[in-house]
């Protein structure tokens, strides 16, 4: 069995390289469509007569049975689909929303990102002038420690992925993938295994969303009210290493239009886990 104990060493996660993603980080969620650019997500479902939205240029119109959404609007109303004024109807699929600035639809600076939640349809609203961009001032974060470089064990599901009911920021409840355990130890905590549910992402890494006793805690000993870790890959064994330095906000920790999911039963530990980001810094 491999050991959950020991935290490695290595160039990959000393305090440089820690310093330079935390400076990486600060510019992705400020970039002009990065998470603080977000200023609504608008179901379709919702939409009033003629498919009219709250908030969105034109008419968005669901079509059952189909993977698209139809949209409609007149020259004057300035929408943009693949960069020309759309002047009647067009169809459109769900956009990537790992890459919002790419999206097909947009109003002025403004993107229109299709996303799909449980099969129901969204449109999400990218703008570089948000207030919650303009105000940013940073991310709080813990002091790096090594000893929070952990060694992980990965235990897979034998049965495959499970969905578990979990509720979300919109306080909505949602089915969150879970494919297996993450298991390691705690510094001070040597005695005692942990185990985190995680899913699999598409480049085989280890997603996990997670609290602990410092989750909602106010001041500089607390942090957001949950966090997520990701990993890199575990090997042939199940090995990875977890670098809890790295635990990041999610999303909606930068603004309140995002559906974060909260964590899972299980993944609220038992002791605090003082590294990684901590919480938004604003002047607003």
């Amino acid at each position: 069995m491999t050991d959950t104990t020991a935290g490695p060493a290595g160039a990959a996660y000393d305090r440089g390289e820690w310093e330079s993603w935390c400076r990486r980080r600060e510019r992705t969620v400020q970039a002009p469509y990065g998470p603080l650019s977000v200023t609504g997500t608008h179901w379709l479902a919702e939409a009033g007569t003629g498919g009219r939205v709250e908030g969105l240029p034109g008419s968005w119109s669901l079509t059952p049975g189909t993977d698209e959404v139809l949209l409609a609007a007149s020259a004057e109303e300035g929408v943009t689909v693949d960069g020309a004024v759309l002047d009647g109807r067009t169809a459109l699929g769900e956009d990537d929303e790992g890459y919002p600035g790419a999206s097909r639809a947009a109003h002025g600076q403004r993107r229109l990102v299709l996303l799909r939640r449980d099969g129901q349809w969204a449109v999400r609203v990218f703008d570089p002038a948000a207030p919650a961009r303009e105000g940013f001032t940073g991310i709080d974060v813990f002091p790096y420690d090594q000893e929070w470089v952990r060694a992980g064990l990965f235990r897979p599901y034998g049965e495959g992925e499970r969905s578990v009911l979990v509720g979300n920021a919109d306080g909505r409840e949602r089915g969150l993938g879970l494919s297996g355990e993450l298991a390691f130890t705690a510094p001070g905590h040597e005695e005692q295994e942990a185990a985190l549910q995680v899913a699999v992402e598409h480049d085989g890494g280890l997603w996990a969303v997670l609290a602990d006793r410092t989750s909602g805690v106010e001041g500089s000993e607390g942090s957001y009210r949950f966090r997520f870790l990701k990993t890199r890959a575990p090997d042939a064994a199940g090995a990875v290493t977890v670098d809890f330095n790295r635990l990041v906000l999610p999303p909606c920790a930068f603004t309140d239009h995002f559906l974060c999911p909260f964590p899972p039963p299980g993944n609220r530990l038992p002791f605090g886990v003082p590294a990684g980001e901590r919480a938004v810094r604003s002047d607003g």
